[in-house]
């Protein structure tokens, strides 16, 4: 299996040359080979990322999550418009640590952005599915490299799925915009604590029609609630605004603040020092999931945790103890 080569795959060279003139299909096509879990493909995968690296990082990278029906596809289609409109060219990447299992929660949110879809000026990739959050997380940071490389100025990485994605995508992104709606009384109680201190800005979306007054007051709601946080370390202080994506109210003004938001962070240092230290991060990520798919995938492991896990059922051995013998095993094969 590991020296299966799939059809029709060309040389790196033909792949890093397609993606750096902005072509979409080969970018496309880079993309599929980084999601592949085949041996000849990681290799492929590896040697475009490397050739592309210095062609990478010169974008904005937008991290977009939000509690389940708050119109997020609606609030990224007008917010990509919007963007286009500027000039820019905006790729929309989704972490989905669900999709494995739901097969396809992404799409009904492709057929949603329908204008979206059609423009030139913009990307929109379904998530990668895979076994783990860390390997569809790494797999998103490296698509997301190709669509910088491809010419897209904007990266938007939105959250499909609701809990531990949105540290993922916080992980990896420049700005964190977290989308709410109206109700706040009941929202703060069901929004993690975690996820609002993770906000550089708050959107309330849906204010339009009857929920204008609601909005405004869910809007001192939240600024209230933001004041208990502690200061961020990029000296930023989380803005919240209205927004109705389906009116096309507040939307120019959602960028406008990512612009004041970079200013300030150009000016203080900490845009640079943040992507270090993401770029750090990425690689313990990255040796996290090559250790644990060099352990998990190895046939004689597998087998031995089987008779493991019955051992362990019984009472015959301890957990502490099955977990220390299998981890020796794993050393004396290396």
């Amino acid at each position: 299996m590991g020296n299966y080569k799939p059809k029709k795959r060309l040389e790196a060279s033909e792949y890093i040359a397609g993606i750096l003139k902005g072509d979409r299909v080969l970018l496309s096509r880079a993309i599929t080979i980084v999601e592949s879990n085949l041996a000849t493909d990681k290799i492929l995968a590896k040697d475009i990322i490397q050739a592309i690296l210095p062609s990478s990082g010169n974008s904005i990278r937008i991290g977009i999550t939000g509690v389940p029906g708050v119109g997020k596809s609606t609030f990224i289609e007008a917010f990509g418009k919007h963007l286009i409109g500027l000039g820019h060219k905006v790729a929309i990447l989704s972490i989905d640590p669900s999709s494995q299992r739901s097969k396809g929660s992404i799409l009904g949110d492709k057929t949603r952005m329908e204008e979206l879809t059609t423009r030139q000026e913009a990307y929109i990739r379904p998530s990668a599915s895979g076994d783990t959050l860390g390997g569809v997380a790494n797999k998103t940071g490296e698509s997301m490299l190709l669509c910088e490389a491809a010419g897209y100025d904007v990266i938007l990485i939105e959250t499909v799925g609701v809990g531990q994605s949105e540290t993922a995508v916080h992980g990896m992104t420049d700005f964190f915009l977290l989308l709410m709606l109206s109700g706040a009384g009941d929202e703060l109680q069901g929004i993690k604590k975690g996820i609002m201190e993770m906000a550089d800005m708050l959107v309330i979306n849906k204010a339009d029609g009857d929920n204008i007054r609601k909005s405004q007051i869910a809007k001192r709601q939240y600024e209230n609630a933001l004041h208990i946080f502690p200061q961020s370390e990029s000296g930023w202080t989380p803005v919240v605004s209205t927004a109705s994506a389906l009116k096309n109210i507040g939307i120019a003004e959602v960028w406008e603040q990512v612009m004041e938001y970079k200013k300030l962070v150009d000016a203080n240092g900490y845009f640079k020092t943040n992507r270090k230290e993401q770029q750090i991060q990425w690689m313990y990520n990255n040796i996290h999931e090559e250790l644990k798919q060099l352990f998990y995938g190895s046939a004689h492991i597998k087998e031995h945790l089987k008779t493991l896990e019955k051992e362990v059922i019984e009472a015959r051995i301890s957990p502490v103890k099955a977990a220390e013998k299998i981890i020796q095993e794993f050393k004396s094969t290396i």
